[in-house]
């Protein structure tokens, strides 16, 4: 598994990030239509909106999965903020060197598709 850097934007990322007062807030229905119709649209299984801060990645929303935080560096998503303007799409994990030994990979109901975009 290869951690992700920290973006070149760091300070200024999570500054915003801090102003927008919504991490740890409580679910909203606007967030969970729109993951529901990007699973939808996708016809994947799951779909989330993901906040990455210092230490963590939070889902604001998520469709198809619960609600939840992992540890920043085994994030899917901070490899995504590392690329703006561009989407992250990884079609299988299991034969990415960045995330083919990540624990959200291994094991049952591991991740085996992602794709991902800062905006």
């Amino acid at each position: 598994m290869i951690k992700p850097e920290l973006p070149s934007n760091e300070a200024e990322r999570l500054a915003a990030l801090r102003q927008y007062d919504v991490l740890d807030s409580p679910a909203e229905r606007a967030f969970d239509d729109l993951t529901m119709i990007a699973s939808t649209l996708c016809e994947t299984q799951m779909a989330a909106v993901v906040l990455v801060d210092e230490d963590r990645q939070w889902f604001k929303s998520a469709y198809g999965a619960p609600r939840s935080e992992a540890p920043r560096d085994i994030s899917f998503c901070a490899h995504a903020i590392l690329r703006p303007d561009e989407v992250l799409m990884v079609d299988d994990t299991l034969l990415d060197p960045r995330f083919h030994d990540n624990p959200m990979v291994i094991g049952s109901g591991g991740v085996r598709f992602y794709a991902g975009a800062r905006w």
